[in-house]
């Protein structure tokens, strides 16, 4: 079993940017595919990415594609999404998944963070 924590979000205008990071312990990240998920206010659950096991495919939903970048350190067990080009739309909580397939755009996890706020202001 894989515990993930995630770290970085905050508030930030329109326009800026923020880095998260998702820290894995308990076992090793090169086991799984990650993914980053997020949650608006009143709405379900939205699949942003994920990324293969050693990071060299990713996959974006079309709201984040070009703005958003997911990579990976297996050597220091984490996650990363960049975001850019931020946009009030992209307010939510954010959280990094993993699972033990092979498919990058696989919307079933099986491990979850705790997740972390991401406000962006107009």
């Amino acid at each position: 079993q894989v515990q993930l924590v995630e770290s970085g979000g905050g508030l930030v205008q329109a326009g800026g940017s923020l880095r998260l990071s998702c820290a894995a312990s308990g076992r090793t990240l090169s086991r799984y595919v990650m993914g980053w998920f997020r949650q608006a206010p009143g709405k379900e659950r939205e699949f942003v990415g994920g990324i293969s096991r050693r990071g060299g495919d990713t996959y974006y939903t079309d709201s984040v594609k070009g703005r958003f970048t997911i990579s990976r350190d297996n050597a220091k067990n984490t996650v990363y999404l960049q975001m850019n080009s931020l946009k009030p739309e992209d307010t939510g909580i954010y959280y990094c998944a993993a699972h033990g397939g092979t498919i990058i755009a696989r919307r079933v996890y099986d491990y979850w963070g705790q997740g972390t706020q991401v406000t962006v202001s107009s």
